[in-house]
């Protein structure tokens, strides 16, 4: 059997993560814990007992948060309304900006190689997933751009390390484009 203590500090943290629009960092758990109760081990511990659950503790951009398990999803989408899909161009900026932060909106369109239009951006902002961070010390001062914690909550990600690395997605692209080139002879099971 578990302290006491312990058991209601699992309940504290549960109720607070709960309640939160966003993830929970460990260190605000702490404050809310009785003394001498380690937010670590409660998150841990909690984490464990909703393994497997419908609802699961995941730790996600500098936090903790409740979701839904990754099994389920596929039966709870066609009763849930699913958030609108940000158009191409906004993804291609938001996967530069992602990548190569802090960036400028000129170096956006120079990776692009076209033209970012201020309803892109404005999309992005919107959605909170980039915010301004600071001007970049060359003529004209131009805003840098960088991604949000809401980023990488979107994305279910801890860090931006979890990022896949340029290098698997260029080499993702090129079997892809390799394969499609193929003759379909080649690229049929009865080929092989």
């Amino acid at each position: 059997m578990q302290d006491p203590d312990f058991l209601h500090a699992m309940r504290i943290a549960e109720a607070l993560i709960f309640a939160s629009d966003k993830p929970v960092p460990a260190a605000r758990v702490q404050l809310a814990l009785p003394p001498g109760v380690d937010a670590q081990a409660v998150l841990t511990a909690l984490a464990a007992r909703t393994a497997g659950a419908a609802v699961e503790l995941v730790e996600v951009a500098g936090g903790f948060a409740f979701r839904t398990a990754l099994d389920l999803a596929p039966a709870i989408t066609r009763v849930v309304e699913v958030p609108r899909r940000l158009p191409r161009a906004a993804m291609e900026a938001l996967a530069i900006i992602a990548y190569h932060q802090p960036v400028t909106r000129a170096e956006i369109e120079e990776i692009r190689g076209a033209a970012l239009a201020q309803t892109t951006l404005d999309a992005l902002l919107e959605a909170g997933l980039v915010a301004p961070r600071g001007r970049k010390e060359t003529p004209g001062r131009p805003t840098l751009w960088g991604t949000t914690p809401r980023f990488l909550d979107q994305f279910g990600l801890k860090s931006l390390g979890e990022l896949p690395r340029k290098e698997e997605l260029v080499s993702q692209d090129l079997a892809v484009l390799e394969l499609s080139a193929l003759p379909a002879a080649e690229t049929s099971p009865e080929a092989a």
